[in-house]
C-alpha cells in the first residue's frame, strides 16, 4: 500500500471514531435523567393500631426530621407527614383538608413561615429581596395562621407549634430578621390558644454553624437528626397524657 492508500484509510479511520464518538455523545445528552430515589419521608405509614398517631405538617425541615423523629418514636407512634412540602400558609389553607384526611390524630406537630417569609418575583421565583415581594406579607400570616389553628384544633389532637428556624446571612430570598418576626407573630398566636411551642429557632440559632449548610436554610443530616431529637421531646410529652387515658 502506497503512502497514498495509507493516508485515505486514515481519513476514513478518525472519521469513524468521530461519527462514533458524537453518536455517543448524542446518546448521552438526550438520555432520560437519572431516576432518584423516593424521599424515606414520604413513605407509606401502615399503622399499630395499638400506638398513637402523630402528623407532621411543614415545609423542607420537617421533610429532613421526618425519618429520624419516626426513628425514635419507633414503638411509641405512627409518625406520618403531609405528602408533599407545606410551603407558606397560603397553600396550607388550600390543601389543608386533604392532609388531615378523614382518620383521628392524637398529636399534630406543625409549621408555617420559612415560605411565607421569602421573596418572590412576579413569576413566582426566588428574588433579591431588594426587587422582590414576601410571598406572605406579615399581616396576612397572622390571618393565615389564626384560620389553621382553629381549623387543627377542630381535629382533637394535642397541638405543638413549631418555631421557624433561623435563616442565615446571604440565604438567597430571605432576610435573616424576617425569621424572628415571623416567630413572634405566630408565638403570640399559640399563647393565646394555649398550644406548647417547640422552639426551635432558640435552639438551633447558637449552632448553626454545626447544624446548618452554609447561607442555605436547610440543615446538614446530622443537623437534621437533632431537631428530630428536639421535635421528640415535645411530641413525646404530648402523648403522655393520652397514654394514661
Amino acid at each position: 500500500m502506497n503512502l497514498h492508500h495509507w493516508f485515505a484509510a486514515l481519513v476514513v479511520l478518525v472519521c469513524l471514531a468521530a461519527d462514533g464518538f458524537g453518536q455517543e455523545a448524542a446518546t448521552d445528552a438526550g438520555a432520560p435523567p437519572r431516576r432518584q430515589e423516593p424521599n424515606a419521608a414520604f413513605a407509606q405509614v401502615v399503622d399499630d393500631p395499638a400506638l398513637p398517631r402523630v402528623l407532621l405538617i411543614g415545609d423542607s425541615i420537617s421533610i429532613g426530621y421526618t425519618v429520624p423523629v419516626r426513628e425514635l418514636l419507633q414503638g411509641k407512634a405512627n409518625v406520618h407527614r403531609i405528602p408533599t412540602n407545606g410551603g407558606p400558609t397560603t397553600k396550607g389553607l388550600e390543601q389543608i383538608e386533604d392532609w388531615l384526611g378523614d382518620g383521628r390524630w392524637d398529636v399534630i406537630h406543625f409549621n408555617w413561615g420559612l415560605h411565607d417569609l421569602k421573596y418572590m418575583d412576579e413569576k413566582g421565583q426566588l428574588a433579591d429581596v431588594n426587587v422582590g415581594r414576601q410571598q406572605v406579607p406579615l399581616a396576612e400570616y397572622e390571618r393565615n395562621l389564626r384560620q389553621l389553628v382553629t381549623r387543627l384544633e377542630q381535629t382533637g389532637a394535642r397541638l405543638i407549634w413549631r418555631s421557624t428556624t433561623p435563616v442565615p446571612e446571604g440565604a438567597a430570598g430571605r432576610i435573616p430578621e424576617d425569621a424572628g418576626r415571623y416567630n413572634a407573630v405566630a408565638a403570640a398566636i399559640m399563647q393565646e390558644r394555649g398550644i406548647p411551642i417547640d422552639d426551635q429557632y432558640t435552639f438551633a440559632l447558637p449552632r448553626l454553624g454545626e447544624i446548618q449548610l452554609p447561607a442555605n436554610v436547610h440543615f446538614t443530616k446530622d443537623g437534621s437528626r437533632e431537631l428530630a431529637a428536639q421535635a421528640v421531646k415535645s411530641i413525646e410529652a404530648a402523648l403522655r397524657p393520652s397514654q394514661n387515658e
